[in-house]
């Protein structure tokens, strides 16, 4: 019987448990986001985990609009992130980079006064979150086919630069309303080229990017995320459950290490589950699954032993305890996130969380 705490390989990765960390924003880079000495301690706490996913990082200066978010197309910011890997290596940890384009959800603000891009021209709903607090979106302009070619490039860039800062592989953020979703669902891609219409042409974007990614660090060292249960920030589509299984199966066939889903959990206080495609897209993949969003470790330790998953990324719970697979394997109490400083600056809320006493503490 599977558990939590049972190993597993996960392309080039040996992991010695199956409790990820999941992708969190935190905002401690500097405003021209280039990562911070402070990101190594955070990381490296977490270095129990079976593998890091890193918070969502920027592929260009185009594609991130989040304050004091992490970029990594710069050669400065690759230098930042060696000291970061290296502190989660030497911590005995493994961790990998998660590769962010946010299309219409950047504000012209972080543009220059330029519009966003995105699959077609919308807008999104609500507001973004910017240097000068909350501004409404801005329409998006539709990238041209040269364009495209040039994102593409960006995330090949990116992934380069990813190898050169030591991660130990990517993943591809193709999820919760960012610019590769905004492509998959046709409530946001409204084109009438070979990248729009059909479901073939609206998740020809997310095959071409996977592609890249491979030619670059290899299919056993690439990753995918998917958000099949969630129209997020606006970003919905009239048949989901067709459009990502097809997905899957486009994904499984390039031989990519895993497909993580951020896959809402009917017990979430956060977001209900509006659809569960999980079983068809489980059938259409034939590689790594994990699944992400609120779970316990009851509820983890129930989906590993169905058979539903291979392996659980832990979001909050990784946030607030960074020795999380300890303290699981026992059963024992957990730190509270303090949701007011997810996104501030500094210590707080940040490394600042308590590991278990150390005169409690012992091996894993």
């Amino acid at each position: 019987m599977t558990t939590l705490f049972d190993p597993i390989t996960i392309g080039a990765l040996d992991a010695p448990n199956r409790i990820l960390m999941a992708p969190l924003t935190r905002g401690r880079a500097t405003r021209a986001h280039v990562p911070t000495p402070l990101m190594a301690e955070y990381y490296a706490q977490r270095a129990s985990a079976g593998v890091i996913i890193s918070e969502a990082t920027g592929i260009s200066r185009q594609g991130l609009g989040w304050p004091y978010a992490p970029g990594i197309w710069s050669d400065e910011q690759v230098a930042a992130w060696k000291p970061i890997v290296r502190a989660v290596h030497d911590a005995g940890g493994r961790i990998v980079s998660q590769l962010w384009h946010m299309g219409r959800i950047v504000h012209p603000d972080f543009l220059d006064g330029h519009d966003p891009v995105s699959a077609s021209a919308t807008t999104a709903p609500d507001w973004a979150r910017t240097y000068e607090g909350k501004k409404r979106y801005a329409q998006a302009h539709a990238l041209t086919f040269d364009e495209i070619q040039r994102v593409v490039n960006d995330y090949r860039r990116a992934a380069r630069n990813a190898l050169a800062a030591g991660f130990d592989g990517v993943q591809l953020h193709a999820a919760n309303g960012y610019l590769i979703d905004q492509f998959l669902r046709d409530g946001t891609n409204l084109r009438d080229d070979c990248y729009g219409g059909s479901i073939d042409n609206r998740v020809r974007l997310l095959i071409e990017v996977t592609r890249a990614l491979i030619e670059t660090v290899g299919a056993e060292r690439t990753g995918v995320r998917l958000s099949p249960n969630d129209d997020a920030q606006g970003c919905g589509d009239s048949n989901p459950g067709e459009l990502f299984t097809k997905a899957a199966a486009e994904l499984s066939r390039l031989g990519i290490a895993y497909l993580e889903m951020r896959a809402s959990r009917p017990e979430s206080t956060f977001r209900p589950a509006i659809r569960q495609l999980v079983p068809a897209i489980r059938s259409a993949f034939k590689g790594v699954l994990i699944l992400n969003s609120d779970y316990t470790l009851a509820s983890a330790s129930r989906t590993l032993r169905s058979g539903e998953a291979d392996a659980i990324a832990f979001g909050r719970l990784f946030l607030a305890n960074p020795d999380l697979p300890w303290r699981l394997a026992r059963n024992a109490g957990l730190n509270r996130p303090n949701v007011a400083t997810f996104y501030t600056r500094g210590h707080a809320g940040y490394t600042d969380y308590p590991s278990a006493p150390e005169t409690v503490l012992g091996p894993f």
